[in-house]
């Protein structure tokens, strides 16, 4: 007599799926993410709201009291807009404003002008010694400008004294050396983008016939913009707030801005409400520049970072 023996069905729980754990987490890394962007965000404005709150406060509360103590009596405060009014007069906006205009637009224009040629040769052109030329002017990022002054301006002053032409004082000498310095970090983001356009297009336009100055023009320029726009950004931000360079090449003949905003800090740094209403006078041209081409900032910045 056989017995038949009936098989007990196993049954497993099914493990989870990866997608299904991989969407569990993303939102929970996001939110973490964010959270510290948004500490460090709230962190680096307290300064920036500390000036603000000071440029609206008569001078013996704001030497008397720090301005976190606003909070206390927040409407009981006694708040007024004659320092943006005197930073205003005191600034020369009619013509130091034009002065940085001038140093500022030539010396964001040249070095995207010339940077673009040299990363299209980079990136489209097989030369000797092309990668070599490339890492040596990536290398030159880390030189501080503060180690060239002295050099530059005594070359400035033998070119004065060998050809008669007045280049101290001026604002070319500037433009020079903003330019020169803008170079690198503008070679660098051009080519890595410009890596990014499809070659494709490019080699069908040499079947067409077009020569590299036509393909720079009509082809690489155009689909460059988001690059151009967010260097732009940077070098134009960079310029038009320092006041190292214009100090030493321009002076005082002709101050850009941030020049007489150091100058409303007075001889024995009594003014400091001047010039805490004046930086948010000078910070507007700044803040239009970049909310104007923002939405090329990311785009310009990020292209060649993944292939």
């Amino acid at each position: 007599m056989t017995s038949t023996v009936t098989p007990t069905p196993v049954t497993s729980t099914p493990a989870p799926t990866t997608s299904t754990t991989i969407r569990t987490t993303k939102p929970k890394r996001r939110i973490t993410l964010s959270l510290v962007l948004l500490f460090f965000a709230v962190l680096w404005m307290i300064p920036l709201f500390g000036l603000l709150v000071t440029s609206f406060r008569y001078r013996v509360d704001a030497t008397s009291t720090g301005w976190w103590t606003v909070f206390g009596d927040f409407f009981g405060q006694d708040w007024t807009l004659q320092n943006f009014v005197d930073a205003f007069v005191n600034l020369d906006i009619g013509t130091n404003f034009f002065n940085s205009i001038a140093v500022a637009i030539p010396a964001t224009v040249l070095p995207i002008m010339f940077a673009a040629f040299a990363a299209y040769a980079f990136t489209f052109m097989d030369f000797k010694g092309k990668e070599v030329f490339f890492a040596t002017t990536i290398g030159l990022l880390v030189v501080p400008i503060q180690v060239a002054l002295v050099p530059i301006l005594q070359g400035y002053v033998n070119i004065q004294n060998a050809l008669g032409i007045q280049i101290v004082g001026t604002f070319p000498a500037a433009w020079i050396v903003h330019s020169a310095f803008a170079l690198p970090l503008a070679i660098f983001i051009l080519r890595n983008y410009m890596a990014t356009l499809p070659v494709a297009l490019i080699e069908a336009a040499r079947v067409d016939g077009a020569s590299h100055f036509m393909i720079f023009w009509r082809l690489i320029v155009p689909m460059s913009v988001p690059a151009l726009a967010s260097f732009a950004i940077f070098q134009f931000l960079w310029v038009w707030n320092d006041y190292l360079v214009a100090f030493i090449f321009i002076g005082n003949r002709d101050p850009v801005l941030q020049q007489a905003l150091y100058s409303l800090l007075g001889q024995y740094g009594e003014g400091w409400q001047g010039v805490a209403a004046g930086s948010f006078i000078t910070i507007i041209v700044p803040l239009i520049v970049f909310f104007a081409l923002q939405r090329f900032f990311v785009r310009g910045l990020t292209a060649g970072s993944v292939k």
